[in-house]
């Protein structure tokens, strides 16, 4: 257990040196990889709510039955997926203010 808490702290430490050593105008990669890394955690609590029984690893067992693991995947499912599009959102509008802005072509 201690090691683990230590590795969790550690991994706050370097993403917040990351995160803040990023220039300006490399913001918006960095949060298309946030993106990327919230989708593998959907597929992997995905995976967690399911069961062992979706990569094939015992074919006899067809349904998993309803315990603390998968009812914390399902939930952990629906936050990261609202984490992913919320993050879309956020990089698209990121991307809108670089775009130049049309001029009125009335001459004004």
């Amino acid at each position: 257990m201690v090691e683990t808490i230590t590795i969790f702290v550690l991994a706050i430490f370097v993403g917040y040196y990351v995160v803040w050593g990023v220039t300006p105008a490399l913001h918006t990669p960095l949060m298309a990889v946030t993106n990327a890394l919230s989708s593998i955690i959907v597929v992997g609590a995905m995976l967690q709510t399911v069961g062992m029984p979706a990569l094939g690893i015992d074919a006899n067992v067809q349904f998993q039955s309803i315990n603390v693991v998968s009812v914390l995947g399902a939930i952990a499912v629906f936050l990261a997926s609202i984490n992913i599009f919320g993050g879309f959102a956020v990089t698209a509008r990121m991307l809108e203010m670089f775009k130049p802005k049309q001029k009125n072509k009335e001459g004004g």
